[in-house]
């Protein structure tokens, strides 16, 4: 688990949006999710069936949420999910919580459709995987690029303090699973040369950094807890968005997209 409490994502992107007028309006409604993501969380623990199936019935819970603060595409995508069949979306949760390697380039389903989705598995992974004893390549530095619990790709890095300098973690997308990633490797590629591995900092977001990959042209943003002890990875990631659109004008690719598909 990443040790980073819902009431701490909750105030912390209530904190920024008063700091960071112009995604303000992204932060509070990520805060309305997070709330609601909570009850989920808190939920499961009172029930005996954990299978994904179980998260069905927040699905009306949720369209209400975005129907009130949603963006004018997730209004459209709520209109089309609520006229779905369990059955229907039962595979959009399925298709993301555990996607198809073979069909992992074909089948892409709309980043809208994702967001409905991704709200509601975070916390049923972060459920699933706090009550699961960490695999030992949480703790070792293995090289591992995919998240030891769930098998997602990592949307962001985190530097914690360590000696001398800082120690670098991968944070899962789904379930915020922590797992130890040597610092001068490439996630995706593992391309190790550090002349093939430039490092961005924007003058007003000094603690983000884009960590690129001039090999495979992937990014990944690292939240250095060293210089920001504040920081919460997640919303601190959401409230940086000018730096993805920066690297996307640079022909960089982000590793795994966040909530909102960014």
């Amino acid at each position: 688990m990443s040790g980073f409490s819902w009431d701490r994502r909750i105030a912390r992107a209530g904190e920024l949006s008063k700091s960071q007028t112009a995604v303000a309006e992204l932060l509070s409604f990520y805060q309305g999710v997070a709330r609601f993501q909570k009850q989920v969380c808190e939920q499961l623990a009172a029930k005996d069936d954990h299978s994904i199936s179980v998260l069905l019935q927040y699905f009306p819970g949720l369209f209400s949420l975005v129907t009130q603060t949603g963006s004018p595409a997730l209004l459209a995508t709520t209109k089309d999910l609520a006229q779905r069949s369990r059955e229907d979306l039962l595979e959009l949760l399925t298709h993301v919580w555990q996607p198809s390697q073979e069909n992992d380039e074909t089948e892409k389903i709309p980043a809208e459709a994702e967001f409905f989705a991704r709200a509601l598995l975070q916390p049923y992974g972060e459920y699933l995987a706090a009550r699961t004893k960490a695999p030992d390549d949480a703790v070792a530095d293995s090289g591992q690029a995919h998240c030891p619990f769930c098998g997602s790709k990592p949307h962001l890095a985190v530097l914690r303090p360590e000696g001398d300098g800082g120690k670098r973690s991968l944070m899962c997308g789904l379930c915020s699973t922590e797992w130890n990633f040597r610092r001068v490797v490439c996630p995706n590629c593992s391309e190790g040369n550090k002349d093939h591995l430039p490092i961005f900092v924007a003058k007003e977001f000094d603690y983000v950094r884009v960590d690129a990959c001039d090999t495979c042209r992937t990014y990944i943003k690292s939240i250095d807890l060293t210089k920001n002890g504040n920081a919460v990875p997640v919303v601190d990631e959401l409230a940086t968005v000018s730096l993805n659109l920066w690297a996307a004008e640079n022909n960089y690719h982000k590793l795994s997209p966040n909530l909102f598909g960014v």
